[in-house]
């Protein structure tokens, strides 16, 4: 949920006022008012600015729907905005390293593949910068669940694939962090199908992101973000556990000295 049900509670308890005192304030019914500090409505622009005049709390509450309404309608936002806001990212990679978790010089590879970043490296690597410390460096890091595919871990130059392993071996020491892999000798599964991420928002509702060719494609209808999490079912009951994930990517290590 957002904080902002809790938020209106806590401000008109504390001018003193019950909830059909602040719907007459406003000029509304009761009920709506137990409806917005129960998170089942959203003040609309104009109420929000109000209850902020009659409750003195400046524009929190305003700030706050404004933050709330773009969660119910999460199409709204860039998928860098929902990695932004998330509370979780469940991400499977069959065949590269997820963007978040990229060291700089793998990233840097991998962006120099695609034909139409040329001339654009730099400006490319520094958005996925901002992304990671968006994620990974925020003062509450998101959660990330990471599923990458042993293929994934194998194909790169040594040193740069030494590298990224170490990166993913130290990211996983932190605890909002879990990377596992995918063994290549599970044969076929769902997973193949490519991959994808779903984030959970901060008031419960889910969206998921799919890569392809051309662009990413961002899904929010519940019947595809319920595949989504099918498919992610199916793969998290074939990956390795995080200990023997690790101890795998340690193996790679020592091979590449």
């Amino acid at each position: 949920m957002s904080e902002l049900p809790a938020e209106i509670r806590r401000l008109r308890i504390a001018r003193g006022m019950n909830q059909s005192q602040l719907a007459a304030a406003l000029r509304v019914s009761k009920s709506l008012v137990a409806g917005f500090e129960s998170g089942r409505h959203i003040p609309q622009a104009d109420t929000a600015e109000t209850m902020d005049k009659i409750l003195d709390s400046r524009d929190q509450i305003q700030k706050k729907s404004a933050i709330a309404r773009e969660d119910r309608h999460p199409w709204m936002r860039s998928w860098a905005e929902h990695e932004r806001r998330a509370i979780l990212l469940r991400s499977y990679q069959p065949l590269l390293v997820p963007g978040l978790l990229q060291s700089e010089a793998y990233m840097r590879l991998v962006l120099e593949t695609v034909a139409g970043n040329e001339g654009r490296i730099d400006e490319l690597m520094r958005t996925r910068l901002e992304r990671q410390s968006a994620t990974l460096g925020r003062d509450k890091p998101v959660a990330i669940s990471a599923i990458i595919g042993e293929y994934a871990l194998l194909r790169g130059p040594r040193e740069v694939m030494k590298d990224q392993l170490g990166h993913l071996v130290d990211l996983g020491h932190r605890p909002s962090v879990r990377i596992r892999v995918m063994p290549d000798d599970v044969g076929l599964h769902t997973g193949l199908g490519g991959a994808f991420v779903i984030a959970n928002l901060p008031d419960g509702r889910r969206c998921g992101y799919l890569d392809n060719q051309l662009k990413g494609t961002v899904v929010t209808s519940h019947g595809e973000v319920t595949d989504l999490e099918l498919a992610w079912e199916a793969v998290d009951g074939l990956a390795l556990p995080v200990v023997q994930s690790r101890d795998l990517m340690l193996r790679m290590i020592d091979e590449r000295k």
